[in-house]
Order: structure tokens, then sequence, then C-alpha cells
């Protein structure tokens, strides 16, 4: 018999000073039998730093991932189905980055854990043709820190500004500093 998905409940409010966005939204997310809480929550940061103030080109929704290996965690599909963006959480591959390139405008990547630097070692000379690629790496600490805050029903504020970005429950505050790895065409 297979495990189910574990479904989690977020009310997030994104006040998003360097984007000028700024909304509530009401999300439920599964965390897949395989997949930590670490990683449910860099899922849920990515969000809320790609989600759209409005929906001209399509929404930002969480796709199978884990699920299904051809797709993302997140995606963003314009009205005519043209895949916009594609927001991947973890450490792929070459083969799937280089794939993620050819069928999106856009592609960015959110490494955590402490292997993000040695994936990243072995990676980075490897991509320098993918143009419309993106990769951050968030601090072990702070990915983990993140994960302290998962609970089955979340209300989260986020507040960005100046790439500093804190995520806050009633009682805890976590700050959040992506690091920069790569950014195509650059």
């Amino acid at each position: 018999m297979a495990l189910k998905s574990t479904i989690y409940k977020a009310q997030l409010q994104i006040a998003d000073m360097d984007r000028q966005v700024y909304g509530e939204h009401v999300l439920t997310l599964a965390l897949h039998p395989s997949e930590t809480e670490e990683r449910l929550m860099v899922r849920l940061l990515a969000y809320a730093l790609h989600v759209t103030a409005n929906d001209e080109r399509g929404t930002l929704q969480f796709a199978r991932g884990l699920s299904d290996t051809d797709e993302p965690d997140l995606w963003q599909r314009d009205l005519s189905d043209q895949l916009v963006h594609w927001v991947e959480v973890g450490q792929p591959d070459e083969r799937r980055l280089a794939k993620a390139c050819g069928r999106s405008e856009r592609v960015t990547i959110y490494a955590y854990s402490n292997a993000a630097p040695i994936w990243w070692t072995g990676l980075e000379t490897r991509i320098t043709r993918l143009r419309n690629l993106e990769v951050w790496r968030l601090d072990a600490a702070q990915s983990q820190a993140l994960a302290d805050l998962a609970q089955r029903s979340m209300q989260l504020q986020l507040t960005i500004q100046d790439g500093q970005i804190w995520v806050s429950d009633s009682s805890r505050s976590v700050e959040v500093q992506p690091l920069l790895l790569w950014r195509g065409g650059a």
C-alpha cells in the first residue's frame, strides 16, 4: 500500500516591496511521503518569491514535482498553456536543467541543505550555456529554521525588502537571504 501525502494548509500574507507585490494567498500543499518539511517550506518560500501581482501571463501554481519527473515544483503557464516559469527546489542534475530551460522561458532553482555547495561545485562549469537559468542557494541553517515554522495549519507573513526576506508566524521570525549562484545571460 502506497503512503499518502500529508496535507498542509498555509495562509500566506506577502509584502514584497522589491517587486511591489502584495497579497494574501490561501494555499494547500501536499507533503510527499519522501519529502521533508524543510523542502516543503522552501517550496512555499519559492512561491512567495515568484507569485505575480496579476495573472496577465497566467498564475504560479504548485505542480506535481516529486510525483512526476516531467513537472517542476512550481510553474507558471500563460493563457495559451505555454510554460513561462519553471521553479525547482533541490539539486537537479544538468540534464534536468537543460530540459527545463528548453521547455520554459525562465527557470529558477532553489538549492538548500548542507549538500548544496557540493552539488553546485560539480555543476557550475557545465551550465554556462543555459541563458534562461537562475540558481539560488539557501543557507542550510536558514532553510532548517524555515522548516521549524512548518505546521499542518500555518499563518505566515513574508516581508521582502532589499533582497532580505523575513518569514514570521505568531511567535517566531526567520530571516532568509538567498545567495545568487548563477544568472544566465549575466
